[in-house]
């Protein structure tokens, strides 16, 4: 009965109402999809790097050489002697290495050199390999696979030519034109710092900045064979000969058969996780050559603390609001008081205590609160549903099921707990105003 009273009630205020009900529909939604977000991006973030227990580093930090690895963002730490690497290839509890060299670009993407264990090993979110869409990994020295990202901003295909620059910078005035990679491959989209990077190979890299050197160095041997009375073709036959055996051709390639002086990082994928800790110690400790390696599960979770705050304040800003609505609704319940005096009235007439009134008005603000919640909740499935694929191409952002989480609805109960708080004192309002009443017949 007090049910069809207070939908009665709500109907006989219909514009007022539904201004009420918009403002606590729109209040909810945005807080809701703030929380989403907040959810989705950190699963995303979680899940950039996955199957790679360790990574090895020159001394640095934790969060920078996470950073300069897994995100290509801010300045990779200095090289690591390749002699330190081959060290730990031989480790007997590692079961994989991905080399890494860092410090160059591509048009302000950065450029990465590595080997073609890099698509065998490296892995995101729930232990997802790398995809190709179109081409292979490195077929020569020269090729390069290229980020979705970079194919889609730059209009890349399989068979274009692309100058490495050096250093990380947008514009270059240092550009490798003497050796252009050849695009191989292009990656699948991801959502992480992979599709905004372009790998090359080891040996492609220190070629290309080793060019002009070599040119300069090849002027030398002939001036100085003319000098000594041979002839230059004999020479320059004599170096092509010596440079076919240095240089493997694309049908003997092995991008895992080269071995370059240093690289900026090494990924280790070990047999058994939980020796993890213990080569890490061994590692940081290593006396040879200074080394610091890091458990990239442990340096997400202390960089997203750090960007926790900036998630406390989305929330508690979209609390206020969602608590501006409802005191939205608290003040019009209280505004149309005094047009009730009539109803209360009546409604005293006929048998219904201070109290009855009491629940009436607190019922009549969780109704308006509960429906605008379940419009919200369908509000913003909607709104993600539609909103999904362009998430997904711009930020990198792939919602995953279910969008609605436990935190969700413990959202939805604390603005139905609020809602009773705030509609108490208009409840009390029309209480006191029963008494008034019941005192006034008698």
């Amino acid at each position: 009965m007090l049910s069809t009273i207070a939908i009665e009630s709500i109907k006989r205020r219909k514009t007022t109402a539904l201004l009420t009900l918009l403002s606590i529909t729109i209040s909810i939604s945005l807080l809701l999809c703030v929380d989403i977000v907040r959810s989705q991006v950190k699963t995303s973030f979680t899940r950039t790097v996955s199957g790679v227990d360790l990574i090895v580093g020159a001394p640095s930090g934790q969060l920078n050489l996470l950073l300069s690895s897994v995100f290509n963002i801010g300045t990779p730490t200095k090289g690591i002697d390749y002699k330190s690497v081959a060290s730990l290839k031989s480790n007997k509890q590692v079961s994989w290495l991905i080399p890494l060299s860092l410090g160059d670009t591509h048009r302000g993407f950065r450029v990465i050199g590595t080997t073609n264990r890099f698509f065998e090993h490296f892995k995101y979110g729930d232990k997802q390999a790398l995809a190709l869409t179109e081409g292979r990994v490195f077929e020569q020295p020269l090729s390069t696979v290229v980020g979705a990202d970079v194919a889609d901003s730059l209009g890349y295909t399989v068979g274009d030519k692309i100058i490495v620059s050096h250093g990380l910078g947008s514009v270059s005035f240092n550009n490798h034109d003497d050796h252009p990679f050849i695009i191989s491959g292009i990656l699948e989209k991801t959502g992480t710092p992979v599709d905004k990077a372009v790998y090359v190979t080891l040996q492609g890299l220190e070629k290309a900045h080793s060019g002009p050197k070599s040119a300069h160095t090849s002027r030398l041997r002939k001036k100085t064979a003319f000098l000594n009375g041979h002839s230059t073709n004999e020479h320059e036959h004599e170096h092509e000969h010596e440079h076919e055996h240095e240089e493997p051709t694309q049908d003997n390639y092995d991008s895992d058969a080269f071995t370059p002086e240093s690289v900026s990082v090494v990924m280790l994928g070990l047999k058994n996780r939980a020796a993890a800790l213990q080569l890490q110690y061994q590692i940081n400790q290593s006396k040879k050559e200074p080394l610091m390696a890091i458990l990239p599960g442990m340096a997400l979770a202390e960089l997203w603390q750090i960007m926790g705050n900036v998630e406390a304040l989305l929330l508690g800003l979209s609390g206020l609001i969602v608590i501006c609505a409802l005191i939205g609704l608290a003040t019009m319940l209280l505004a149309t008081m005094r047009e009730r005096y009539q109803e209360i009235a009546v409604l005293r007439t006929i048998g219904a205590g201070p109290f009855t009134l009491l629940l009436l008005i607190q019922l009549e603000a969780m109704l308006l609160t509960i429906v605008s919640a379940a419009l919200s909740i369908a509000l913003v499935a909607v709104l993600m549903s539609m909103f999904k694929p362009w998430l997904s191409s711009t930020y990198g952002l792939f919602l995953s099921s279910p969008l609605f989480s436990q935190s969700s609805v413990i959202i939805v109960l604390l603005i139905l707990g609020c809602t009773y708080l705030v509609s108490l004192f208009p409840a009390i309002a029309a209480y006191k105003r029963g008494l008034h009443a019941g005192l006034n017949s008698n």
